[in-house]
């Protein structure tokens, strides 16, 4: 069983963590919920919470050293191991996978055959997308293909000779790739009109449903409760400083954040009036208003589109094999299989949710945009159809994953840690790299607030439908 080198674990966890949740989602969650109170949330929850969650989740693997379900059947004293049902969270990555690389498979499309052609009117960015969703439904699965097989080939490699040299190649590209576009906004006009606006707090922005979507972003963003960290933890060295790992997933990570959210609203403020016919936020932002802003900037557009875009495939690909690591080692350390057999047999399992996933989007955007002044012999039999078959497949696997299994795996983790096992135990665990201060701290926020949060947060998104 290969094992992570110190830095090889860091930067794997930290590329399971940036990924389309810090670059895409955050962005176009932040431009939803006005701003900078959404971010000022995000940001106390992942310094606290967030922080709190992954060490607790690397204590697990680190001293587990197993798959998933046998890091709880280890630490678990009692002698039926009930415990063992948390590692269920497996199920979480191979799910937000399905829908995840369907959309880096759109991403890889927009890279090779927008980015050299980029649109000039906004009715034209558009119609890319619906091409993209109607009539190039086989591009979707060649895309989403591509990313999967990429994945699997990648894990089947293993942790030493897969996953840790791509993270030890991507992550330094993606950080040079989003330095140098930041470098490039700082010039622009609208720099200081984005800085405002992802700075700016409003007291009065501050609600129930902002505090519900920055939870769900900092469980998206810093991949909690799939079983990413634990497994990523069991095959790190055992002397690893998990405090100073944990800083280094989550204070890079929020940098990336802010780095994009300053690119991107720059353009967007920069070039809105080109956008008065933009889209509604979500997808809208990076496949049909960014397409558009880019070109404005003539011949350094397509530049700058293709470096955005790489920069999210890269991106992309270090989540993607994340989400799939911790299933493919549960069944080789359980069951005695090869990598290439486990990662091809779940890919298979991925790829048929992919494939419903992209249906059942494809359905939805036919029937939300499509209007009589595009195909307007295809509306009444596409768009009716596509309404009396559409199923929310794509947006039910967004919402199981991020609202509900990531939240409550978690909170399972802590209420394990916190009250299933022995405080003595668990300060035995963590005196090579928590003080008696910091662990008191540390231990207050998985006991009590934590939990408080989670749950609070968890019943205010089924009472406020």
């Amino acid at each position: 069983m290969g094992k992570f080198s110190k830095i090889g674990f860091v930067l794997a966890t930290l590329g399971s963590s940036i990924g389309l949740g810090h670059i895409w989602r955050f962005p176009y969650m932040t431009g939803q919920m006005g701003g900078g109170a959404f971010i000022l949330l995000f940001f106390v929850l992942a310094l606290s919470i967030g922080v709190s969650l992954l060490v607790a989740d690397m204590i697990i693997g680190n001293k587990g050293r197993s798959d998933v379900v046998g890091c709880f059947e280890a630490l678990d004293s009692h002698p039926k191991k009930p415990w063992r049902f948390v590692g269920i969270a497996i199920i979480g990555g191979p799910l937000i996978l399905s829908f995840y690389a369907v959309i880096l498979g759109w991403i890889l499309y927009y890279f090779f055959a927008i980015s050299f052609q980029l649109p000039s009117t906004m009715e034209l960015s558009k119609f890319n997308f619906m091409e993209l969703m109607v009539s190039h439904v086989w591009y979707q699965i060649l895309g989403f293909s591509a990313v999967l097989g990429v994945t699997a080939l990648i894990v089947s490699f293993g942790v030493k000779d897969g996953i840790e040299k791509l993270n030890l190649v991507l992550m330094p590209l993606l950080f040079i790739i989003f330095i140098g576009l930041l470098v490039y906004a700082m010039f622009q006009p609208s720099f200081m009109q984005a800085v405002h606006f992802l700075f700016g707090f409003r007291y009065e922005d501050l609600n129930g449903r902002v505090l519900v979507e920055a939870m769900a972003q900092m469980f998206f963003s810093l991949s909690l409760g799939v079983g990413t960290i634990v497994t990523y933890a069991a095959v790190s060295p055992s002397n690893q400083n998990l405090l100073k790992s944990s800083l280094w997933v989550v204070i890079p990570g929020i940098a990336i954040s802010l780095i994009v959210g300053l690119i991107i609203f720059t353009f967007f403020f920069g070039y809105e009036g080109v956008l008065e016919k933009g889209g509604d936020g979500g997808m809208d932002l990076v496949f049909i208003s960014l397409p558009l802003i880019f070109a404005e900037f003539g011949a350094v557009g397509q530049f700058l589109c293709f470096a955005f875009l790489g920069a999210l495939i890269f991106a992309g690909i270090t989540s993607t094999i994340s989400l799939l690591e911790p299933s493919v080692f549960y069944f080789t350390q359980r069951y005695k299989v090869s990598r290439i057999k486990a990662s091809l047999a779940i890919s298979a399992i991925v790829f048929v949710l992919g494939l419903l996933a992209i249906d059942s989007f494809r359905a939805f955007y036919i029937g939300k945009h499509f209007t009589p002044e595009f195909y307007p012999a295809l509306v009444a039999a596409v768009g009716e159809m596509s309404r009396a078959f559409s199923n929310n497949t794509f947006f039910f696997l967004d919402m199981i994953t991020a609202k509900v299994i990531m939240p409550l795996s978690a909170l399972a983790s802590i209420i394990f840690l916190g009250y299933a096992m022995k405080t003595q135990r668990v300060r035995e665990f963590t005196q090579g790299f928590l003080s008696p201060l910091s662990f008191a701290i540390w231990y207050a926020i998985i006991r009590y607030v934590a939990p408080f949060v989670i749950v609070a947060v968890f019943l205010f998104q089924i009472f406020a439908q």
